[in-house]
């Protein structure tokens, strides 16, 4: 590291290889039929266009990317003495299948003769040793080679028959068992829908790991699906963009002039916004974007609109201001919901808050703070005793406040209130990391909004709902910040009439990952009670990390410690590539020595970006070098996980109760079928080789996915190449993450920059007007 930014508290010192064929190019192309043999053993010769159709049996494979498609497979060749390499895109195929592909000759210059696969077809294996090792090769789950030479012993060459048509024959094989038979029935049917669906989609432009993803979101109607409606797949297939959908959808027929696209392109426009948090989007900026990326005329694009609108699957509004907002139809729907339900959530008369001899609300609230402080030795500030007595006379409360300012604190008064008046109290948080800090700050038990609500995986919806209320006289809501409008709308729709509600946050730091900026717009409409907590308390006024995160709420510049035992360190570097050595240097050296926290466990690096030599991708693959180099790892689509790997989930995953954001560590791995299990606050998820899409290294993350998150030590990069991120709040956000240490890597300009720069992360939402008209 460069001296100049030495501080005296942290000085200190500085899978598979890859396929055959892709690492060169062919260094000559087609050969006519004297030139190699293979034409001859076929008895064929190369098409018109040059394209030569072989068959054989699968004899290995060589190499195989799920992510990308991309295999090598040595294929016994009919009359032919040694096995060919066959590569390109195409569906698993297992040893022992016997394989049927158009495609072209090569003969690369590094790994000789070899045929570039354009389609390939499976054939039903002809021999009984063909049978074996295509059932045992594992492609059917509970199947290996044992129990596939039973089977074929048993059912002979009509095995592939029976497992298709008569697959309660099974039973016959010896040691199967009718529950395992069972069970390798229903594995061989699925294993048999999807590779249907892989022919299928390869055929029309697809890779397989595609193929997978859409077999798990659709099952057996894929197919149909796909024939019927392909853009459905960018809307409901996760990492499936607009452009492979409409491949799909061009190569069964779909006119680029039909409604049905320009529709399509329209809602999947709706999706990108909501993905960045709009909950609408002005139309004329929706139909300029929706044309270019259809290539088409605004006027069409205009007119699906209004046939989106026509058939309810959009909510075209004017707005007070006089823009015109396109909704999707769903987010419209909660949108309106949620204000209209908070607002007779406000309305409704409540449970009576009295004391046990009938004394009334005010006086019951003074009781509570008198209990409060002497058992506590805490005197509440005056802002914290309005809270406390507008708890005791509002149906919903708003509390927001930075850090030190007390926000715990009046929970637990608050709770003590309620406790006073005999009120039944349950305590939720958006994630599970917040859910455990207010358990621990409170000493009562805090659930996810997730799991308070009773998500059911298979309805994919909550229990807890309208006519199946939450039995609580309170809910008191943490993390408010955090709640997008979906989840809000759910909240609402699931606390009685008579219930009060008490959402905690603090309305500076970032808006929701998903859509809306809920608490923002509830704060800015007031039509909701709201408390503000300014003032900051004795116990934090000398935690300096509190004292600079309310600098920079004010537009001032933070100040770094001096001493060696401080806990706010400012670098200044304008290099990205010297700023990406340092932040290595403090992760891996200088803040475990200085400090006696764990690389991994403890210290977590924030950036605003995932691109460029600071971003979350190039500092996530160094520090994986340097603090877990070795051990047994998968690879998906480039990304290498390893055993002892942080890791982040990247999208909400209701099946297995893991959400977007959420951090845990590998704690398994089986690199033979690429499978891990990761623990995530300190229970096991375990991940398919399809599902490692959804995770990330998670060493460094972006400061967007730390919202709601603490860590005993931040390192936090900000510099100019990120102006286009750079804002106060976001600044804010990252240092407010750190609980022990906050280490700032910038540059001056960046920091300027980011303070000087007092918008918010703007988003369209029309929550807050609905409030205010009531």
């Amino acid at each position: 590291m460069n001296r100049r930014g030495r501080t005296p508290l942290l000085a200190g010192g500085t899978g598979r290889k890859g396929p055959a064929g892709a690492a060169s190019r062919p260094r000559s192309g087609p050969q006519g039929p004297a030139q190699h043999t293979l034409f001859a053993a076929q008895k064929a010769a190369p098409a018109k266009d040059g394209t030569l159709t072989l068959e054989g049996e699968v004899v290995r494979v060589t190499y195989e990317n799920d992510q990308t498609g991309f295999r090598v497979v040595k294929v016994a060749i009919d009359g032919h003495e040694a096995p060919l390499p066959w590569v390109g895109r195409f569906q698993p195929v297992a040893p022992g299948t016997r394989v049927r592909a158009t495609g072209r000759y090569e003969r690369d210059g590094r790994h000789g003769d070899q045929l570039r696969v354009e389609t390939l077809l499976e054939i039903a294996p002809s021999t009984l040793q063909g049978l074996e090792k295509y059932l045992g090769s594992g492609m059917v789950a509970g199947v290996g080679p044992v129990f596939a030479k039973r089977i074929v012993e048993t059912l002979g060459v009509d095995a592939l028959r029976v497992l298709d048509e008569e697959p309660e024959r099974l039973a016959e094989v010896p040691g199967l068992g009718s529950r395992r038979a069972e069970a390798v029935a229903k594995a061989w049917a699925s294993q048999r829908v999807i590779r249907d669906i892989m022919i299928f989609l390869q055929q029309h432009g697809a890779s397989a790991a595609l193929a997978t993803r859409i077999y798990k979101r659709f099952g057996a109607s894929a197919i149909d699906i796909v024939k019927r409606a392909p853009y459905r797949l960018a809307l409901e297939v996760w990492g499936v963009g607009f452009k492979t959908a409409d491949q799909i959808a061009r190569a069964v027929g779909v006119s680029p002039d039909a409604p049905e696209r320009a529709q399509a392109g329209v809602l999947q426009m709706l999706s990108d916004l909501a993905g960045k948090g709009h909950v609408y989007a002005e139309r004329n900026a929706l139909v300029a974007a929706a044309a270019l990326m259809l290539e088409r005329e605004e006027e069409g694009v205009n007119r699906a609109i209004d046939a989106l609108a026509l058939s309810g699957r959009a909510r075209v509004e004017t707005l007070p201001s006089g823009e015109v907002a396109v909704y999707e139809s769903t987010l419209y729907e909660a949108e309106a919901r949620l204000a209209e339900r908070l607002l007779a959530l406000l309305r409704a008369p409540g449970r009576p808050l009295a004391g046990r001899r009938g004394e009334p609300p005010e006086v019951v609230a003074q009781a509570a703070i008198e209990s409060f402080e002497a058992r506590t030795r805490v005197a509440l500030a005056p802002a914290q005793r309005d809270a406390i007595e507008q708890a005791a006379r509002s149906k919903i409360l708003v509390i927001t406040g930075g850090p030190g300012v007390g926000k715990t604190t009046i929970v637990r008064a608050i709770l003590a209130l309620f406790d006073l008046a005999g009120h039944t109290v349950r305590l939720a948080a958006p994630t599970g990391r917040a859910a455990k800090r207010m358990s621990e700050a409170t000493g009562r038990e805090a659930v996810t909004l997730h799991r308070m609500l009773e998500f059911d995986p298979k309805e994919r919806g909550f229990l807890r709902k309208k006519g199946r209320a939450l039995e609580a006289d309170v809910l008191i809501v943490d993390e408010a910040s955090m709640i997008d409008l979906p989840l809000c709308d759910a909240l609402t729709q699931a606390t009685s009439d008579e219930a009060r509600l008490v959402l905690v946050g603090d309305v500076d730091q970032l808006p929701s990952v998903g859509p809306g900026a809920v608490l923002r717009d509830i704060i800015a409409s007031g039509a909701i009670p709201t408390v503000r907590l300014s003032q900051i308390f004795r116990q934090a006024e000398g935690s300096l990390i509190v004292q600079n995160a309310h600098r920079i709420h004010d537009g001032e510049k933070p100040e770094g410690a001096t001493d060696k035992r401080g806990e706010f360190f400012v670098f200044q570097r304008k290099d990205p590539e010297e700023a990406a050595a340092t932040i290595h240097e403090l992760v891996t050296e200088r803040i475990p020595r200085g400090f006696g926290l764990h690389p991994v466990r403890d210290v977590q690096v924030l950036s605003p970006m995932n691109k460029g030599p600071v971003g979350t991708i190039a500092l996530n693959e160094t520090l994986q070098r340097s603090l877990n180099p070795d051990g047994p790892s998968v690879t998906r689509g480039g990304k290498v996980f390893r055993l002892g790997d942080k890791v982040m989930q990247l999208k909400n995953d209701y099946d297995r109760e893991v959400y977007n954001g959420d951090v845990g560590l590998v704690r398994a791995i089986d690199a033979e079928a690429g499978t891990l299990t990761v623990t995530f606050d300190g229970r096991d998820v375990a991940y398919e080789e399809s599902d490692l899409d959804e995770l990330v290294l998670a060493y460094a993350t972006t400061i967007h996915k730390s919202q709601g998150s603490e860590y005993p030590a931040v390192v936090v990069t900000l510099l100019s190449q990120h102006f286009v991120m750079l804002s106060r709040n976001l600044l804010y956000t990252a240092v407010t993450r750190g609980k022990r240490l906050v280490v700032l890597v910038t540059d001056g300009r960046a920091l300027n920059l980011a303070l000087s720069e007092t918008r918010r992360e703007e988003r369209q939402t029309g929550l807050a007007h609905r409030l205010r008209r009531g």
